[in-house]
């Protein structure tokens, strides 16, 4: 799989930050004790996503999920890491400022998931299905996409969404 330049710079930038922050965790002195375990990152209610397909000229509502709005850097980059496990109403959207080819890392990721990559216009125009957690590889979508939903792995083929379904989406 492709990925793209400017997200294999990103990256390499996140992965060597991350690697460089776990040698400093590292050197501390001897004679104080460990650090807490981190505690499970907890979910945010930023808002709604609805799953919707055009149905003999109507729009009809598939499933909704509750979700994080990823619309920031830092929370793109976080996504759903700290996560043991997804529920299945819950998952993350990624808001982009412009369409592009987007790709992921699940090297962090310790849950399985289905990435739906939307189009500017809102419509799915790539699934990937079971991303494997823990995995260096990236997942990308093979079209330009403005956004990108997470949900746990499976999602897609139990809702039965597909390419060519729409999102909508309300802040709360």
């Amino acid at each position: 799989m492709r990925s793209h330049p400017r997200f294999a710079a990103s990256a390499a930038a996140i992965f060597t930050a991350f690697f460089v922050a776990l040698v400093m965790l590292g050197c501390g002195k001897p004679d104080q004790p460990a650090p807490s375990p981190v505690d499970e990152v907890q979910w945010r209610n930023d808002g709604s996503l609805t799953f919707q397909r055009d149905v003999d000229g109507k729009r009809e509502d598939i499933t909704t999920i509750t979700i994080e709005i990823a619309d920031t850097d830092t929370l793109r980059t976080r996504g759903l890491m700290g996560r043991s496990t997804i529920p299945s109403d819950r998952g993350m959207l990624f808001i982009f400022p412009f369409p592009d080819m987007q790709g992921f890392w699940m090297a962090n990721t310790q849950s399985s998931l289905d990435l739906m990559f939307v189009s500017e216009d809102s419509v799915i125009n790539d699934i990937a299905k079971y991303a494997k957690p823990m995995s260096p590889e990236t997942v990308a979508g093979r079209e330009p996409a403005q956004f990108v939903v997470e949900v746990t792995a499976g999602y897609a083929d139990t809702q039965g969404i597909v390419i060519g379904d729409r999102v909508t989406w309300e802040r709360n």
